[in-house]
């Protein structure tokens, strides 16, 4: 991975995560380790949430498909080491949320992803996206 070439985004907007049952298996320790890095940088990097997200799913199995997404996402983290949260000083102390889902986005189970944030002024200080536990009927529920 030293010597990897840097990439502009964690994932890329073609990518399809599913279960690999004919892929070759990798070490699932290795695997597991490199997911569990990428959780811990998920405290200051959120726009790594989803790709890591999608992959994380695949701990007990995973296959050298996975193994590639995950390198990816590194593969973006040393172009972008730069990047983080900041906290300016400022006066402003409006709060705002904003929400969003996407309707049956996961294409395995057809479940829906929600996803949330808090802004304090123009400082992001909370957010979490989660995957529905039921299978929405319309874009509305979901």
């Amino acid at each position: 991975m030293e010597n990897a070439k840097p990439t502009g985004t964690p994932m890329s907007p073609t990518t399809t995560l599913e279960d690999d049952n004919k892929g070759k298996s990798v070490d699932e320790t290795m695997y597991r380790g490199m997911i569990g890095s990428l959780l811990y940088l998920m405290a200051s990097r959120l726009d790594i949430m989803f790709s890591v997200w999608r992959c994380e799913r695949f701990q007990s199995a995973p296959k050298e498909s996975h193994l590639t997404r995950v390198k990816r996402t590194i593969r973006y983290l040393t172009r972008t080491t730069e990047l983080g949260l900041w906290y300016a000083h400022s006066n402003n102390f409006d709060l705002k949320g904003f929400s969003d889902a996407d309707f049956a986005g996961d294409r395995i189970d057809r479940k829906s992803t929600s996803g949330i944030c808090q802004l304090l002024g123009n400082a992001l200080i909370s957010w979490h996206s989660k995957k529905q536990n039921c299978v929405s009927l319309s874009t509305t529920e979901a």
